[in-house]
Formats: structure tokens, sequence, C-alpha cells
């Protein structure tokens, strides 16, 4: 009895010991568990005591591109590379940590800055470093390239040779130049950009207002080239409508457009006294030569010369004149002898101010 019962007391033990080693190996695998699904966290833990980075507020300053697509491994690269992170994987962890929206850009930044401070400056646009440069309405190409030129410091015939290349711009078949084809606007434009993404943006920008406008691509032509003669006739609001109108009277009935800013365009000149020289011409430019609309757009045509040309008000006008070249009042007739009195009035403002220039 004693030794079954010494016997059935002993047995129970190990049981206990093999339900305690699997408890153990349970635990085990789920701390191990646990600590793979949180490796980041805790390899960053740890990378945390080891991180290098520069202390205080820089030291000099460098241009930094952020180029369109560039990941944050390559941010990094560059950032330390550059020397205004001090590593690469530092930074990159931060970079990871983060998550931020890079935009594409050239920006000034100090160097030797923590990577923290970095990425702060390369995710505020506002420290993007631009060329801001306004092209006035009613400006040719010509001139365009010469202040694009001067603000860029990319040289004049670099833009000239891009504007020569039309089929990269998509423009209509009858364009004979980008003239009339680039918006005359305020435009920023990054430093890294070339003379041909330049005027890229600014071709695109005014295909939007076509668009914006409902022009059909077929008509871009015709309508960019009767707006910029809008656009250099009209002077005060108003007159654009009504600018707009005569030329459109005038179409109507096969009457010649008479235009004295195409015609001197044809010459290349910018004249607001169109001589005999100018007059007889023989270009396609010469409205007082040739009916209709000259070959294409003589100048860039804002928002107001675009609007007026599509809205033009109602009116019988067939004729106008600027008598004032200084306030920009002008003279709407019906009549040619009404348009030579207002000739007359003309002339008499311009004998009492010479010398008067655009």
């Amino acid at each position: 009895m004693t030794e079954q019962f010494q016997s059935s007391s002993r047995s129970p033990k190990k049981p206990r010991l093999a339900k305690l080693l699997l408890a153990l190996v349970v635990v085990g695998g789920l701390v191990a568990g646990v600590g793979y699904v949180n490796r980041s966290s805790i390899r960053g833990f740890i990378d945390s005591f080891s991180e290098e980075e520069f202390s205080g507020e820089g030291n000099g300053s460098t241009e930094f591109t952020v180029a369109k697509g560039d990941t944050g491994e390559i941010v990094a690269k560059h950032l330390a590379e550059q020397g205004v992170t001090k590593d690469y994987a530092t930074t990159l962890r931060h970079i990871i940590a983060s998550n931020p929206t890079f935009f594409p850009g050239t920006y000034s930044l100090p160097l030797q800055i923590s990577s923290d401070k970095a990425i702060e400056l390369l995710t505020n646009p506002t420290n993007m470093q631009t060329n801001k440069v306004t092209i006035p309405e009613g400006w040719r190409v010509q001139d365009i390239i010469v202040r694009l030129s001067k603000v860029t410091g990319i040289s004049a015939s670099k833009f000239e040779k891009e504007a020569e290349n039309l089929t990269q711009f998509d423009l209509p078949r009858a364009a004979p130049s980008l003239e009339g084809y680039l918006f005359p606007a305020t435009y920023s434009f990054d430093k890294s950009l070339n003379a041909k993404s330049i005027l890229r943006i600014m071709v695109n920008r005014m295909k939007q207002e076509l668009e914006r406008y409902g022009v059909a691509k077929k008509d871009w032509h015709r309508t960019l080239t009767f707006a910029s003669i809008v656009q250099r006739e009209a002077r005060l609001t108003e007159d654009f409508y009504k600018v707009s109108r005569v030329f459109r009277n005038r179409l109507d009935i096969n009457m010649a457009l008479q235009s004295c800013a195409t015609a001197s365009y044809g010459v290349g000149e910018f004249s607001i006294i169109v001589t005999n020289r100018i007059l007889n011409d023989d270009n396609p430019y010469n409205t007082y030569k040739y009916p209709g609309l000259p070959l294409g757009p003589i100048a860039a045509p804002g928002s107001l010369a675009l609007d007026a040309t599509l809205n033009p008000v109602d009116g019988s006008w067939l004729y106008f004149v600027t008598w004032n070249l200084k306030s920009g009042e002008t003279i709407f007739s019906n009549t040619y002898a009404e348009h030579q009195a207002g000739i007359v009035k003309w002339d008499k403002w311009m004998a009492e101010n010479p010398g008067w220039d655009e």
C-alpha cells in the first residue's frame, strides 16, 4: 500500500513541469513576435542614443534642389552630401518618422542644421527660391524674352532657340511663331527651370485661359490673332469691347481692318503713327493692304482682350480714334465723316503735346 501511495503521489510532477515549460515557450514566442512587429520602434529607440546631428542655427547656406519624384532616401542622401545635415542614416530615420511631403523646387538652406530643421524648411513652399517676373499685356515675344533673360539669368539666345522649335508647344498649324501664345501674367519660376520649361509654362497658361473661355482648339489661332489686335488698339477697359465690335463689324462686311498696330508690326516697328512707307509695305500683317485678319497675333493678349474679343458690345461703329493718348479717350464713329472729325481732334492734341510717345 505504501509503495502504491508513493508511486501515485510522484506522478503529477511531470505534467506540471511540462505545462510550465510550454508556458515559457509561449511567452517567449509572444515576446519575440511583439519584438518583431515593433522592430523599427525598438531599433529607433536604440539608434536614438547614437544619432549624428548638428546643433545650432547653422553656418552659411547652400541652394538645395528637390527634383520631381525624389524619394525620402534621395533627399536624405543629398542633404548629407551638401553638408546641410550631418548623417544620411540619421536624416533618413527622421524623414521616415515624420513622413513629410516634399515640394519640388530650389531652396536656400543653412549648412550644418538638424534633420528636423531641414525637413521643416523643405516642407514649407514659401521657402522655395524662385525667379519672379511680370509680363505686361500687349508685349511681343522679343520683349518678353529680354525680360525673361534678365530675371532668370538664362541667355536670350537659349530662349530664342527654344521659341523657334514650335512643335514642342503643340500650337495650331497656322501659328507662324510663339507670338501671342505666351500668356501675360506674373510668374514665379523655380530657379532650376530651363528656357524650354519656362516657355512651355507660359504657353500652357495661355491654353488654360482659352479653355476657361470655352474656345475650341480649332479657333485658338483666330481668337488670339483678333485679341492681340484689340489688346494693342484699345486703351480704357470699357473701350476694349467697343474696339472688338468695330473690328467684328468690319470683318462682317469684308471691310479692311486698317489697324495701325498690325501694319507697324509687319515692318518690325511699334509706332502709333503709320507713315506711307508702313501703309504700302507688302507683308501679311498689313491690314490696310490685305482684308481679313493678319497672319497671326501681333502681341500677347490678356484676359480682358480675350473677353472683349469673345463678347463685344452691341454697336454699329466702323471707326475709332484715340484722340487723347494720355487719358486714352477714344472716339467711336459710324461714318467716315464723323471719323475725320475725330482725327482733327487727335491732330490738335498731338500738336499741343509734342514728342508724345507710348
